[in-house]
């Protein structure tokens, strides 16, 4: 209604590296100017341009898990051409990387493993694809949480995702 679109993504403080990734992703995108908003434990990484809503045509009002989240064909053949980059996006933003702690038969094992989590059954299938297209074996543990754990394809995931920092 008159005004510029604005693409805010919030990073918490503890993630330095993830914040200037953010703002260098918005920079070779679109963005000319980005701007960074020092809230309460996190950053707020920003910028306005009117074309924002042309790559993002997910976007739209009320809960994103209530609402279809689709790729555009464009963005579907961006996602096969680079699925790693995407699986570093999805986890970085609702996943994570741990140590499981398991006990077996009185023994404690710990391993590495990685979750993600979203209450969206779309972004959950676009995040289980891409898993499928790297190969990278992973299960449902919830309806709405996808783990990965065996070793092979931890480290696959390893050589996508790499660490927060």
């Amino acid at each position: 209604m008159g005004r510029v679109p604005v693409l805010r993504v919030f990073c918490a403080d503890a993630w330095p590296d993830l914040i200037a990734a953010c703002e260098d992703a918005m920079r070779a995108v679109l963005a000319t100017s980005v701007q960074r908003v020092q809230k309460r434990g996190c950053v707020s990484v920003q910028s306005y341009g009117m074309h924002w809503p042309c790559l993002f045509p997910q976007h739209g009002p009320g809960k994103k898990h209530e609402r279809p989240i689709v790729l555009a064909d464009w963005q579907r053949a961006v996602v096969e051409a680079h699925p790693g980059d995407f699986l570093r996006g999805l986890f970085h933003s609702d996943g994570c990387r741990v140590s499981n702690r398991v006990t077996v038969r009185g023994k404690k094992y710990v391993y590495p493993r990685y979750m993600f989590v979203n209450e969206s059954a779309d972004i959950m299938g676009l995040c289980q694809w891409a898993l499928d297209r790297l190969g990278i074996a992973w299960r449902m543990n919830r309806r709405n949480s996808l783990s990965v754990a065996r070793r092979e394809a931890v480290a696959a995931l390893d050589r996508h995702v790499g660490p927060k920092s």
